[in-house]
């Protein structure tokens, strides 16, 4: 039987014969970025997955923690790197104190070796379960934000939090994007801070759960960015052939509405299952690699979403690796573009995408533990 290592190295080889074909994986994306998830116990080593994002050229990665193995191993390398706070230390940041003993202890040793780029200020925490992690957020960004003003450090360091779509009392047609009235005052104070900053605004978006949900009144085609006669919005007249995008347009036209224009949205998580349980609608490789691959094609082409045709949609796809360890359904586990030995699960384009090879411009990759389940049945129908 072969070995993990004899396995991970016929990986490298496969991967370097595509590649030096001109069939790279991840080519001509200056915009794409994918999760590198860590709640596994037989993933590779950082220094094996800075090994794997250089062969695919890889050049920007998002962590949902501060591993300290993975900042060392990604020093000196050109791969940028965002990191997350975690949501259970939120409340020990009120004190501007501890949030400058937290920017010295987790970020300033490794600068500027490693190229961190941004700070994630807890994950999904306008949604969270305990309800009471809301109001320490804004206090925490502003203070973290303050603490790299103070050490001279925020000039190439956004401060921002991801968000999962249920933040959204209204969602479709996009043009009706509208907060939870619940969390709008927070909501309010945190667009201020994204507005001063020039800092985006993240949300994790999944088609997926949609199509799961409400299978019957969704078009497959629609979610996976298959051809469709899509959908248009009545107010806008605006013409969406995915969901993703109607998604994206949703949550802009909600920070519209609380007077805030000009900040961009971002995608920090969009992916599909390979395997599910039997409940769980859709779940299969076949749909996994349709979804990613259609896109990266979109990606590919730098497209914006029908609201700003013009802005390339940032979009980080989840996830590099499956993770053994992940709670929940079977779904759950079964994210990732490889297995733990870096075989690929499905592939996404190894000769797709040949054509498009542009040196000039690379992939992003990112990293997270959790998704948001629950998604309106009506969002963003077909």
């Amino acid at each position: 039987m072969a070995t993990f290592t004899q396995k991970m190295t016929l990986s490298y080889i496969l991967l370097t014969y595509f590649l030096s074909a001109d069939i790279g994986l991840f080519v001509h994306v200056a915009s794409f970025g994918i999760n590198y998830g860590q709640v596994a116990n037989n993933l590779p080593p950082p220094e094996k997955v800075l090994e794997l994002l250089g062969t695919l050229k890889i050049t920007k990665t998002r962590i949902y923690d501060t591993n300290p193995d993975i900042l060392k191993a990604f020093a000196n390398s050109n791969v940028e790197i965002i990191v997350t706070i975690e949501n259970q230390i939120l409340n020990q940041l009120n004190d501007p104190q501890q949030a400058l003993q937290w920017v010295n202890t987790n970020i300033k040793p490794y600068l500027p070796d490693t190229k961190i780029t941004g700070i994630q200020v807890g994950n999904e925490v306008f949604t969270e379960i305990d309800t009471t992690l809301i109001q320490y957020l804004v206090p925490a960004v502003i203070n973290i934000h303050n603490a790299l003003v103070q050490l001279g450090l925020e000039s190439n360091i956004h401060v921002s939090t991801p968000s999962s779509l249920e933040v959204l009392e209204e969602s479709y047609p996009p043009s009706a994007g509208s907060f939870r009235s619940e969390i709008s005052g927070i909501m309010y104070q945190f667009l201020e801070f994204l507005s001063k900053t020039k800092s985006p605004f993240w949300i994790n978006a999944y088609p997926y759960f949609a199509y799961k949900n409400n299978p019957n009144q969704i078009s497959l085609d629609y979610v996976l960015f298959n051809h469709n006669q899509g959908m248009i919005d009545p107010n806008t007249n605006l013409h969406y052939d995915n969901m993703l995008y109607a998604m994206v347009d949703a949550v802009t036209f909600a920070i519209g509405k609380l007077g805030f224009n000009g900040i961009e949205v971002r995608v920090s998580e969009t992916g599909w299952p390979s395997k599910g349980d039997s409940d769980e609608i859709g779940a299969s490789l076949e749909n996994a690699e349709i979804y990613n691959k259609n896109l990266l094609r979109r990606q590919m082409k730098n497209e914006g979403t029908p609201l700003n045709p013009r802005m390339r949609l940032e979009s980080y796809l989840f996830a590099l690796f499956n993770e053994n360890l992940k709670n929940g359904p079977t779904s759950e586990r079964n994210y990732g573009l490889f297995e733990h030995d870096e075989s690929m699960t499905y592939n996404v384009g190894l000769s797709s995408f040949a054509k498009s090879s542009n040196p000039s411009t690379s992939i992003s990759l990112t990293s997270s533990a959790t998704r948001t389940k629950k998604i309106k049945t009506n969002t963003l129908s077909n």
